[in-house]
C-alpha cells in the first residue's frame, strides 16, 4: 500500500462499480475451485430448514436491487471507492482467493455474480448479501487499521452468511410467523396482514442476524479465509480490535448481535487446532497490502 494513499471519507470518488473481466475472473476460479476437498462435508456448511420458506430466486433478486440502490446512493454522494483505488483492489484480491471455494458449501453460489465494494463512510461495518454482494465500510479498514489476515477474517465471516443463507433463514422464519397470524387473521375476518413478497425488500434492510447465526458465520468464515491463506488467528486480534473500538459503550453495529468477547474468543481458540492444518496447506496470496491511513477523528 502507498504511504500516500488518501483516505476515502469525504473525497470525490467516482463509480466503482464491477468489471465484466472480473466478473468472468470469479466464475472461471469457481469452476475451477470444484476439484478441491468439499466443505459441504464438514458441519460448518450445514443450513437450515427454514430457509426453504423464502425463494431463492426471489431473495436474491432483491438483494442485488437493494445492493444497486445502495452503490447509487454512494455515488450520488462522491463516496463510492473507484475500481483502483488501493483498498478496492485489496478486498477483491481476498474475494477472488474465496469464491472458489464458495461452490463446495452452498451450490447456488456458482451461478452468484460476485461483487465488491468500498462505501466511504466512517462507520465499522461490512456486509455479505444474498447472491454475493459483498460490501465494506471504509471505517471498518482505517479506524481498526486491520492487518490481510483481519479483513480476511471478516469477509470469511461475511460470505459465510450468504453461503448459510442466514438472511433467508431469518426472513423465512419471519414469513412462517407472518402466514400464520394472516390465517388467523382470516378465520377471524380481519383480512391480510399483508404481501409478504411486496415486505421482503424493507425486511432486508433491516434484518439481524441471530447469535447462533453469528457463531455459525465465525466458524465457517474461519475455514474460508484459512483455505485462502489466511492466518486464523487472526481472528482474535481482530475481535479484540473491535471490542476496544466500543470504548466501553455500545458496540459497533457489526457486533449487535454477537456473542460476548470473551465466549467469541474463546471458541475461535478452540478451533484453531482445526483450521490451522487448513492454513499450512492453502497458496499464500502472493501481494500483502496494509490498512489505510487513520482517520482524523482516530488520530
Amino acid at each position: 500500500m502507498s504511504t500516500n494513499e488518501a483516505p476515502l471519507v469525504g473525497r470525490d470518488m467516482s463509480c466503482g462499480c464491477m468489471t465484466r473481466r472480473w466478473f468472468t475472473q470469479l466464475l472461471a476460479a469457481g469452476a475451477a475451485g470444484a476439484s478441491a476437498p468439499a466443505l459441504a462435508a464438514i458441519p460448518e456448511c450445514k443450513r437450515s430448514g427454514f430457509a426453504k420458506a423464502v425463494p431463492a430466486d426471489q431473495m436474491e433478486q432483491s438483494a442485488q436491487q437493494q445492493y444497486r440502490q445502495m452503490l447509487q446512493q454512494a455515488s450520488s454522494q462522491r463516496g463510492l471507492a473507484p475500481v483502483d483505488h488501493p483498498q478496492v483492489q485489496r478486498l477483491r484480491t481476498m474475494a477472488e482467493r474465496m469464491v472458489p471455494f464458495a461452490p463446495e458449501c452452498n451450490e447456488r453460489a456458482r451461478a452468484w455474480r460476485w461483487e465488491v465494494n468500498l462505501i466511504g463512510s466512517p462507520e465499522i461495518n461490512a456486509f455479505c448479501m444474498p447472491g454475493g454482494k459483498i460490501g465494506f465500510f471504509y471505517g471498518i479498514l482505517a479506524r481498526l487499521q486491520l492487518s490481510d489476515d483481519e479483513v480476511a477474517v471478516i469477509m470469511g465471516h461475511e460470505i459465510a452468511h450468504a453461503l448459510l443463507e442466514h438472511a433467508r433463514e431469518q426472513l423465512g422464519k419471519n414469513t412462517l410467523t407472518q402466514q400464520g397470524l394472516r390465517i388467523g387473521a382470516a378465520l377471524l375476518g380481519l383480512g391480510s396482514v399483508g404481501d409478504m413478497a411486496a415486505q421482503l425488500g424493507s425486511q432486508l434492510l433491516s434484518l439481524t442476524y441471530s447469535r447462533g447465526d453469528e457463531s455459525e458465520a465465525d466458524a465457517l468464515g474461519l475455514v474460508m479465509s484459512a483455505r485462502a491463506g489466511y492466518r486464523p488467528e487472526a481472528g482474535v486480534t481482530l475481535w479484540q480490535k473491535m471490542m476496544a473500538a466500543s470504548g466501553g459503550k455500545a458496540p459497533p453495529k457489526l457486533l449487535s448481535t454477537h456473542p460476548a468477547s470473551a465466549d467469541r474468543i474463546r471458541d475461535i481458540e478452540s478451533r484453531l487446532p482445526q483450521v490451522q492444518p487448513l492454513y499450512e496447506a492453502a497458496d499464500k496470496p502472493k501481494r500483502v497490502f496494509g490498512p489505510p491511513p487513520p482517520l482524523k477523528q482516530d488520530r
